[in-house]
């Protein structure tokens, strides 16, 4: 719940949340810390959040959230003002983080080899054996570097008392590091002077530290190592982390389909063929990574992965099977373990927990349902259950059935943090999330974290959902350094070698193939409702019968009018097509749909597209949905201008930032071929129509080539000149002749691929496309049917073309060789 304080309280008199530890000078050290914030006022801090929360929208920083009606991406949600920690304090929780790692990565590696704790009997064998956690599959499994958890998170609670303890470890997946490291870079944009003022603790070294720990995983001696990060996809709730960390740390992002295991070896689909992959990061639960040997439903892993782990080929971070360290049940344990394993006492405690599998524990539990919270032992995603009086009865039976499946926690409840409200001062409770990368031995834990705010003080699950307001973790140093490297030493790579560079997969070369034939389409589809919008409300007066009736004729052989629409006059069907074209989001092929279309391949290709690359998509959809939030011809008309110029700043970024590479070349064939096939369509409305010169300008200005015609024809505007223009003029970016040059340059970039006979016959269809394409001799007057038919000729070599570059490039079916 959010509570409100008094409205006359500054941010330093409500101690920026919570309660610090007692003994530590928390309180004036975080008043310090926040003096500058609170200087800026209440009306510029509301400013700042505006433009934090503007910053998000525009880059696109989201959380996939799964909700009744399917699933849904939500601008993220960031809370302008940080949670101070000062240095003490976090000295004390540093250290028992580290020591907490340490010991689960000791664990793992015992129960996964020797499994010394279970045959001296400081584990009890039925929550390791009975624990679905526990792959037996990977028993055994040699790990190279001998570290389980070279990536770690932990939730930590702080109580109204003071106390901190851990609610949750995050082995297998530990999610939020992307969305806290993005935090910072917006907070540094929106409070610079706040940040300068209080210089928390840096997280420049943390990308480079968390490259050094994946490239140490590598089973091979080479200092560059191909690295994949594996993603389960787009629905998944932390894809932008995926994306974030897959971009920034130069590694290729895959999804299972990119991946194949030969001969024990894990490979990467790439257009060239296969690649051998050394290091997979992870982002998959452990059941999901391998459908042959776990999972037998997944979609999402590889099959043959735990061979090729198994055979010591390709190392998977974090290591397969270390969901077995995130049971709640081995939280009672974890104290002796600590002991028995490095003779030192456990200095992070958990929530007080029972697993009720053993005796005292279970009479324990019986004895204090009525206080206690019931979870299932084994598994963090399902809410505590309290047990009213009138159900304690049917709980203790349960309890007794099956001891071992459930464990009994004290009700915890969470301290609150200050959080910014434009109208008066509220206060959250919330759960701090800590990061830890390891290398070797050594785990390094990041000096900051994400603050995830709770809707009520009360824990009631340790499944913390990412879809949540947040904070950014801000840790004072003791002294502000001159140098961040030299106070925080632990956190800088020592490797500068750079990493070996991938060819793109094939999934990838799909979805820049398509996400540049539906910027096309969408182009296209707008040019031609806007010159029919424009001959529609004509400056001049009200359009003709004749004038509307060719209007009609050409939406409707471009097959731009549905058969359910409305009977009534041309122009009164005209203007219903064209607001449904615009503005109703269930219409194929409409702006909305074309325009998800487009999202969805880029949300593919996420990591390989800029920032300023994202803003333009986010306009664009913005736009868009400004249009249907209005469907009138007075909004839509100038709207119309704003979309087109959007993809005219698409089509500048895409020539003059991207670079060169095979996802660039794949991308501009498919622009161009989708601007071949729709030329060709509209050319076909004139070559279909009777000679009628109210067709040709609308023709013309949909091609963006009516200057050029009136400065080369001065009378009045003719098939012959038009075809001329858009057919066979090399110089005119609009006309068929530059898109077949265009494909002719892309196709002899093609990569080789394990098909050379198909690369071989892309290339030769395509070459053949503007001698056919200049064979055509134009007569006056135009043979109407000879040339439709010849254009149809071309219409099906290039539906050829796309056809056959998805076998050879984006299906990676390999020939049999006879």
């Amino acid at each position: 719940m959010i509570q409100s304080t008094d409205s006359q309280l500054s941010f330093a008199q409500i101690s920026n949340g919570f309660p610090f530890t007692s003994g530590l000078r928390a309180e004036s050290d975080s008043e310090a810390a926040l003096r500058s914030l609170e200087s800026l006022g209440r009306e510029e801090i509301a400013e700042r959040a505006e433009t934090a929360r503007r910053i998000i929208r525009e880059q696109g920083v989201t959380c996939h959230v799964i909700g009744e009606w399917g699933g849904e991406d939500r601008p993220w949600e960031l809370d302008i003002l940080p949670m101070v920690l000062p240095a003490k304090e976090w000295q004390i929780l540093e250290t028992g983080i580290v020591q907490r790692a340490r010991l689960l990565n000791a664990l793992l590696k015992d129960l996964y080899g020797s499994q010394t704790s279970l045959r001296n009997g400081w584990l009890p064998s039925p929550l390791v054996y009975a624990n679905p956690q526990f792959l037996r599959n990977c028993h055994g499994i040699e790990i190279h570097g001998g570290n389980h958890l070279p990536f770690y998170a932990v939730d930590l609670a702080h109580s109204p008392e003071g106390h901190w303890s851990v609610i949750a470890d995050r082995a297998q997946t530990p999610s939020g590091l992307g969305f806290s490291l993005e935090n910072r870079a917006i907070l540094s944009r929106v409070l610079p002077e706040v940040m300068q003022s209080v210089q928390p603790r840096s997280l420049v070294g943390v990308l480079p530290l968390l490259r050094e720990a994946l490239v140490a995983l590598s089973p091979q001696s080479w200092e560059n190592p191909t690295i994949v990060v594996l993603t389960p996809g787009q629905r998944n709730e932390s894809y932008f982390e995926h994306t974030y960390l897959a971009r920034m740390l130069g590694f290729t992002l895959v999804e299972g389909e990119d991946l194949t295991v030969r001969d024990h070896r894990v490979y990467i689909k790439t257009l060239e063929g296969l690649r051998s992959v050394d290091v997979i990061l992870r982002r998959v639960s452990d059941a999901f990574c391998d459908p042959l040997e776990l999972r037998g439903d997944s979609l999402l892993g590889v099959p043959g992965l735990l061979e090729a782990v198994r055979a010591g080929n390709v190392s998977v971070g974090n290591a397969l099977g270390c969901g077995l360290a995130e049971t709640p049940a081995l939280n009672p344990f974890l104290p002796s373990l600590c002991l028995q394993f490095f003779g030192e006492e456990l200095l992070l405690p958990s929530l007080a927990t029972w697993w009720c599998g053993g005796a005292q524990a279970l009479r324990h539990a019986t004895e204090n349902l009525d206080r206690m919270a019931i979870r299932p032992a084994f598994s963090l995603q399902s809410e505590a259950a309290g047990v009213p009086q009138t159900q304690s009865r049917a709980m203790e039976a349960q309890l007794h059935e099956s001891p071992h499946a459930w464990i009994a926690q004290e009700e915890a409840f969470l301290s609150s943090t200050r959080i910014f409200n434009s109208d008066y001062p509220c206060v959250a409770p919330f759960v701090l999330r800590v990061f830890v990368i390891g290398i070797g031995s050594s785990f390094h834990v990041i000096p900051g974290g994400l603050t995830l705010l709770r809707p009520q003080q009360k824990i009631t699950s340790a499944m913390i959902s990412l879809a949540s307001n947040s904070k950014d973790v801000w840790i004072l140093p003791e002294t502000i350094p001159a140098d961040e490297h030299e106070s925080n030493p632990q956190l800088v790579s020592t490797r500068s070698s750079a990493l070996a560079p991938i060819d793109i997969p094939s999934r990838i070369a799909d979805n820049l193939f398509w996400m540049g034939r539906y910027t096309e389409r969408l182009e296209n589809l707008l040019r031609i409702t806007r010159c029919i919008l424009g001959h529609l409300t004509n400056p001049l007066g009200v359009a003709s019968i004749g004038r509307l009736t060719v209007l009609y004729g050409m939406m409707d052989q471009l097959q731009l009018i549905p058969e359910d629409v409305s009977t009534g006059s041309p122009s009164e069907i005209i203007t219903e097509v064209i607001l449904g074209i615009l503005s109703a989001s269930d219409r194929p092929d409409g702006v909305l749909d074309i325009i998800l279309h487009i999202h969805q391949s880029a949300f593919a290709v996420r990591d390989r597209l800029s920032a300023d690359t994202w803003r333009l998509f986010n306009r664009l959809r913005s736009d868009a949905n400004s249009v249907a939030a209005q469907p009138n011809l007075l909004a839509s008309s100038s709207v119309l201008d704003t979309l087109i110029l959007d993809l005219a700043a698409f089509s500048g970024m895409e020539m003059e930032n991207m670079t060169r590479g095979h996802g660039w070349m794949f991308l501009e064939i498919g622009r161009r071929l989708e601007r071949s096939l729709n030329l060709l369509d509209l050319i076909g409305t004139a070559l279909g129509s009777v000679e009628n010169a109210l067709l040709y300008e609308p023709l013309l200005e949909i091609c963006d080539s009516v200057i050029t015609y009136r400065r080369r024809n001065f009378d009045e505007i003719r098939l012959t000149g038009i075809l001329e223009l858009l057919l066979l003029d090399g110089d005119n970016p609009r006309s068929l002749s530059f898109q077949f040059t265009a494909l002719e340059r892309a196709a002899i970039s093609l990569p080789e691929s394990p098909n050379p006979q198909g690369v071989a016959d892309v290339r030769s269809l395509i070459a053949t496309l503007s001698p056919y394409l200049n064979s055509l001799k134009l007569e006056t007057p135009i043979p109407r049917e000879f040339v439709s038919n010849y254009l149809t000729e071309i219409q099906g070599m290039l539906q050829n073309i796309s056809e056959l570059l998805t076998q050879v490039f984006f299906s990676h079916i390999v020939p049999r060789v006879n």
